[in-house]
């Protein structure tokens, strides 16, 4: 169908969700970037072409569209269906609890269970009064950080990544969150550039993609940045890492939250002598384990030496 014919043949905003709710199942579109379905994609970008909010009520979606208006919704929603770019990165935005964040296509688009658990205030895995200060590592968009310091509006939050062009994207949320000045940004590989210093909770969500599991991946998910999603052949590149150096940087009471969504097993495997609490959500998505400071420090060398036969170390 062209532009043309469309725009003689569409008229409403119903109509041009309906169309492009069967443009992406012709298409055979991924979802998984904030959207379910090709309908609630359809109706987002519909909307934002119009710049009307998603919950804009669906008694005005029979209004005749001007022709101008037309062709900005068709032109978004063919983008969409012909380039399989995420609608995130069409828009230049994204939601994460309940909060916008700018994105692009350095980072990842914001979608963690973890949502949950700052919602939750991180209950019952650690007493939420207890908690002054907080680190995301592999922050990305920063957007965990930024929810993190809306929860806990006293404490401390850092956020780190090693990618500087990530950091830039975080930096722009920051802004736009009035947080330039709250929140500390640090670039660094995991902890290696972080100043020493103890944390209450520590949020990773480091890359945890395997090598079967990247070469599987729809279009929609390469074009986002391999350097978050890609971790060897078993997803678990960094985490080993993680696991060291999270002792130095917890506090007695601390907690480590990391994700690693489809490389649960290997990791339970791998770690298996390590008390890891797999968490359940209400909302849906897995993968993320709560490991107490007591825990990771008792049992500090046994990670050690399962890391170091990894790198083939003696």
């Amino acid at each position: 169908m062209t532009i043309a014919v469309s725009l003689k043949e569409l008229g409403s905003i119903r109509d041009f969700i309906r169309w492009g709710s069967s443009e992406f199942n012709r298409h055979e579109l991924s979802f998984g970037h904030g959207f379910g379905n090709a309908f609630d994609e359809a109706r987002y970008l519909t909307l934002h072409a119009l710049a009307l909010p998603f919950d804009w009520p669906e008694s005005y979606f029979d209004c005749l569209l001007t022709q101008t208006e037309r062709e900005q919704v068709i032109e978004l929603l063919q983008l969409r269906a012909n380039s399989r770019q995420p609608a995130a990165y069409l828009t230049r935005e994204s939601w994460f609890c309940g909060l916008r964040f700018y994105v692009d296509e350095h980072v990842l688009v914001p979608r963690s269970p973890i949502a949950e658990l700052i919602g939750n205030h991180f209950e019952p895995w650690i007493d939420s009064r207890q908690v002054s200060r907080i680190l995301d590592l592999c922050t990305g968009s920063g957007c965990i950080a930024i929810a993190c310091q809306y929860a806990f509006e006293d404490a401390e939050v850092c956020a780190s990544d090693i990618s500087a062009d990530a950091l830039e994207v975080a930096r722009i949320n920051c802004h736009e969150h009035e947080l330039d000045d709250i929140l500390t940004l640090y670039e660094s590989d995991l902890f290696d550039d972080i100043p020493p210093q103890q944390f209450d909770v520590i949020v990773g969500n480091p890359p945890y993609v395997d090598a079967e599991d990247m070469a599987a991946l729809g279009a929609e998910f390469k074009c986002e940045p391999g350097l978050g999603l890609a971790a060897g052949d078993d997803g678990l590149k960094l985490v080993g890492r993680i696991l060291l150096q999270a002792v130095n940087y917890l506090s007695e009471q601390g907690i480590l939250i990391i994700e690693v969504g489809n490389s649960q097993a290997a990791m339970m495997e791998k770690f298996e002598f390590l008390p890891m609490t797999w968490i359940d959500f209400e909302f849906g998505g897995g993968g993320v384990c709560c490991i107490q400071y007591q825990d990771l420090n008792q049992h500090y060398e046994q990670v050690k030496h399962v890391v170091n036969n990894q790198k083939g170390i003696k």
